[in-house]
């Protein structure tokens, strides 16, 4: 039988830094991330690196990021992949669209243009398999999510996170609106600044609940729930994600982090 996976240690420094940052969901970080999202346009670098930086130590309170081979699922313009590069992690990012990954540097090194739909790696040659806020942008999310399991070792951590439709940034550029639906919010938004929303209902922006999710990890055999939770909220709101219905609302992004099974 197989046991259950122990729980993190929250207070565990920042693997390839003794004594560096430790990862503390607080009410100032929670406010501190969610301000930071009125600078994702005017100063991307500030707040994309913000955004890493806090992923990385949250993903170091899982597990050793120290030497750890990691694929990025979804690398964009490799922020992400930096800041496990300076975490001490061999990272290797994917993502499907050239464009995304020099909008604003140079192309990070072991970066490939690729699909989430076939992940062109081999079975589990991965300590960590992460994806950030790609999979609201994939139209078949849990073959997305399923790849990003195979491509992880037994014993690896599986770290995915998206934000849910019915989140208040559900919608993204579109939202509130995206709660009287996709297509009316895209259009409105069309019409009042004279071009289409980048992120297009059912083109590049699709509906993924938070249900919905976590009935795809717990219907898996092979992998065990280490946590699910709101991402960017205080620890002690992590029970909203058990309460259906409104962990869709108030959830606003979750994170869900599995440990593969096996030897």
């Amino acid at each position: 039988m197989t046991s259950a996976p122990p729980r993190p240690d929250r207070s565990s420094p920042f693997p390839g830094a003794p004594g560096g940052p430790r990862h503390r969901a607080t009410l100032a970080r929670s406010v501190r991330l969610l301000s930071a999202f009125r600078h994702e346009k005017g100063d991307p670098e500030y707040f994309y690196g913000l955004m890493a930086r806090d992923t990385i130590a949250q993903l170091a309170s899982y597990t050793e990021l120290e030497g750890a081979v990691v694929i990025d699922v979804g690398t964009g313009s490799g922020f992400l992949a930096r800041a496990l590069t300076a975490a001490g992690a061999r990272c290797a990012g994917i993502d499907h669209d050239l464009a995304e990954l020099t909008a604003h540097r140079a192309v990070q090194k072991n970066t490939f243009v690729g699909s989430a739909l076939a992940l062109p790696f081999r079975t589990g040659c991965a300590d960590v398999c992460l994806s950030s806020n790609v999979l609201e942008h994939v139209a078949e999310p849990w073959r997305m999510a399923d790849e990003m399991v195979r491509v992880t070792r037994p014993g690896g951590t599986v770290f995915l996170s998206f934000t849910n439709w019915l989140s208040p940034w559900g919608g993204h550029e579109t939202s509130p609106w995206h709660y009287f639906g996709g297509d009316r919010a895209a259009r409105r938004y069309e019409r009042r600044h004279g071009r289409p929303p980048k992120n297009r209902y059912g083109q590049s922006l699709h509906p993924v609940s938070v249900s919905a999710a976590l009935r795809w990890a717990r219907r898996r055999p092979d992998v065990d729930v280490v946590d699910a939770l709101p991402r960017y909220h205080p620890r002690w709101a992590a029970g909203v994600v058990h309460v259906p219905g409104l962990r869709e609302i108030l959830t606003w992004n979750l994170l869900l982090v599995l440990r593969k099974k096996g030897t």
